[in-house]
């Protein structure tokens, strides 16, 4: 039969649509559709050409694995290619059956023969790549390409830990693996929360931040991604005797020292098979990296040869997957919710969808920036996704379905929840609510930090009794700590009187401070504890910095604009100045007037940053003894830092001085430093 110009047109035009999200998802690693819609179009174009062979074309999807280097990375062609295995369209287990058949059938068997005996493997959501050893070094690494070429991405490679630079054991003359690099969701989140506190872009999800990662042409930026790998397969080799089957390969792969996945199992038949799918869908949520469905192989490496391969895909070997975690919906609303700290996060509400499992109806759209950057409209057909346990979020809009009636989102200007004004700072993305003590989304953090060691020093008021006063009603701000009772606190779950009068004498004896620990425990953004001790030595008076322009506090030591707006704002807030009248009439007080002008040393005028452990001295006597002599510890390594004091496990920030050039001071040093005034 040959096909109608209609036929011709709409496999024209599956070829159109194909390519373009074949290169948005391999050339730009930015999906444009999910994975189960282009499956879809990917099988309605196999059962045209199936129907119609006239209309399949060499430059058809459907002929080559997909994706193009990209010009920047040298090119690697494959000598043994590395093609793509079919996706079985059946979800349930009538999948397996169907796989079974086909290969029962090319085999040649019957049912008198017995099961045929695969390989049950997971289908990873990450990144394929070749692994080139020679006599056991790493000399290559090369991404699948479109199969039969891929790309040069040695230099990124090397910074994979689990990745051996050199293989143990007795490795062969030249072995090519074959395998996934990936992203732990652990790993992302960690991640995308250091992004957020940089204040970067967000990364989507773990599969493209991998992909991208490997495709980086500098790799100081791979390396700072943390990626994974498992080994799975096997290309070109030379001196080396083949295992006889696929499960004795990854055993080998073991004893070589390469990563090889734990979820594995040599099964018999359709029952073993249909066994592990279901084994496997019921741990999926718990794992920890992604996976959209498992992988069938025939075992016996003899049987595979005999099999051979379909255009551009094994007989032998099949991917099952499970239903998709990406799917359509209609965004009906944009609701901004208040968190813990002042944060306003913007959330999705949708239209019911099922995904991975679980109907979805609210997903995370991180801030108004990351709204604008995936051009996310109120009333757009948009993708979602779940991975997991993992919040499901947006991925981005189906342009191609909008109508004309979708709205643009905007960031509200007073908080949602107690009205106060939002304020945020040219440096992040994130705004905030001004009522850090007053309104009530913030109340909790607001108050276990009014009461923390460094500020009011309340003993004994920490999370679980906070959560009690707060959730009871008994407790809305600061000032209403100065007002219990007793009985009040008795009556709390597991709060005997002995604790209760503990509590009120701690509370009582908070009552005076000192002006830097009361500006401090105010919680104003931005305001740590040296900061509070610089405004409290500037301005003298609490009124007088309440009354403060954001002009006059740049005049402080080390107060810029973002913290000036910060305190100027807070105190802008009419909620906040009430508060702070509450606490007054009290009866909570504390010493004004000038401070003592700090020892005049070596130190005088100088920023330090601790890290690590000192031998004999605490963080909190160290600092002390640095603002003693005239010095300011600050809590991060930057240009403006002079000394980095590092002790023993010193982390992130002893990097980022070496990077700076700062100088690097062990608790020996600092004390000499010292004494040279």
């Amino acid at each position: 039969m040959i096909a109608s110009a209609q036929a011709f047109e709409r496999a024209a035009q599956l070829r159109r649509e194909l390519e373009a999200h074949n290169h948005a998802y391999y050339v730009l690693d930015a999906p444009t559709i999910p994975d189960a819609e282009y499956d879809r179009l990917f099988r309605e174009l196999e059962a045209l050409e199936r129907e119609f062979p006239e209309l399949a074309t060499p430059d058809s999807p459907t002929q080559r694995v997909g994706g193009a280097p990209m010009p920047e990375l040298a090119p690697v062609q494959h000598a043994v290619p590395m093609l793509s295995i079919r996706t079985e369209t059946d979800t349930t287990n009538g999948g397996v059956v169907a796989f079974d058949t086909r290969v029962r059938n090319a085999l040649g068997l019957a049912p008198a023969d017995g099961p045929v005996e695969y390989l049950g493997e997971l289908k990873f959501d990450g990144l394929a790549i070749s692994l080139r050893y020679e006599h056991g070094v790493l000399v290559r690494a090369a991404t699948r390409g479109d199969g039969e070429t891929g790309e040069d991405v040695t230099h990124n490679v090397r910074t994979i830990r689990q990745i051996p630079l050199r293989l143990v054991g007795s490795p062969p003359a030249l072995l090519e693996v074959r395998g996934e690099i990936y992203m732990r969701r652990d790993d992302f989140q960690r991640l995308n929360t250091r992004q957020e506190q940089a204040g970067d872009k967000l990364f989507i999800n773990p599969r493209n931040t991998a992909a991208g990662a490997v495709r980086q042409l500098d790799p100081r930026i791979a390396a700072k991604r943390p990626l994974s790998f498992y080994a799975y397969g096997l290309g070109e080799t030379a001196g080396w005797t083949l295992p006889a089957t696929q499960a004795e390969l990854l055993d080998a792969f073991a004893a070589l020292g390469l990563p090889v996945c734990e979820h594995r199992v040599v099964a018999a038949g359709v029952d073993g098979l249909c066994e592990f799918h279901d084994r496997i869908a019921a741990l999926r949520d718990s794992l920890p990296y992604d996976i959209d469905g498992v992988v069938y192989k025939v075992n016996r490496f003899d049987l595979q040869r005999e099999l051979g391969f379909v255009t551009r895909e094994p007989r032998w070997a099949v991917a099952h997957k499970y239903p998709a975690q990406e799917e359509i919906t209609e965004l009906l609303g944009i609701e901004v919710q208040v968190g813990r700290t002042g944060a306003l996060t913007p959330v999705a509400r949708l239209k019911p969808v099922f995904v991975g499992g679980v109907t979805v109806t609210n997903a995370t759209l991180h801030n108004e920036e990351e709204i604008l950057r995936k051009g996310v409209l109120i009333g757009d057909q948009v993708i979602v996704r779940r991975a997991g346990d993992v919040i499901p979020e947006v991925v981005g809009p189906v342009v191609e379905r909008r109508t004309g009636n979708e709205r643009t989102f905007v960031m509200p200007t007073r908080c949602p929840v107690c009205a106060s004004h939002v304020e945020k700072a040219e440096d992040e993305v994130v705004a905030r609510c001004t009522g850090g003590l007053f309104c009530p989304a913030q109340r909790k953090q607001a108050l276990l930090h009014f009461a923390g060691r460094r500020a009011m020093d309340i003993e004994g008021l920490g999370d679980k009794l906070v959560d009690q006063l707060v959730e009871a009603g008994i407790v809305k701000t600061p000032a209403d700590l100065y007002k219990l009772g007793v009985l009040a606190l008795a009556n709390l779950p597991r709060m005997a009187e002995k604790s209760a009068a503990n509590l009120l004498a701690a509370i009582e004896k908070s009552r005076h401070t000192t002006l830097a620990r009361f500006i401090f425990a105010l919680g104003i953004r931005n305001v740590g504890e040296a900061t509070a001790k610089d405004l409290a030595r500037h301005f003298g008076s609490l009124d007088a910095l309440m009354d403060a322009t954001a002009e006059r506090l740049v005049e402080v030591r080390d107060v810029g604009p973002v913290v000036a707006q910060s305190i100027a704002g807070f105190f802008a807030e009419a909620h906040n100045r009430e508060v702070i009248e509450q606490l007054r009439a009290a009866g909570v007080t504390w010493e004004e007037g000038e401070p003592a002008a700090p020892v005049a040393g070596s130190a005088s005028g100088k920023v330090f940053v601790l890290t690590g452990t000192l031998p004999t001295m605490s963080r909190d006597e160290a600092k002390a003894l640095i603002e003693a002599h005239g010095g300011k510890v600050s809590g991060s390594v930057s240009k403006k830092t002079d000394y980095v004091v590092a002790g023993a496990e010193a982390g992130s920030k002893l990097a980022k001085a070496e990077e700076l050039g700062v100088v690097v001071l062990d608790e020996d040093g600092l004390r000499r430093l010292l004494e040279q005034g």
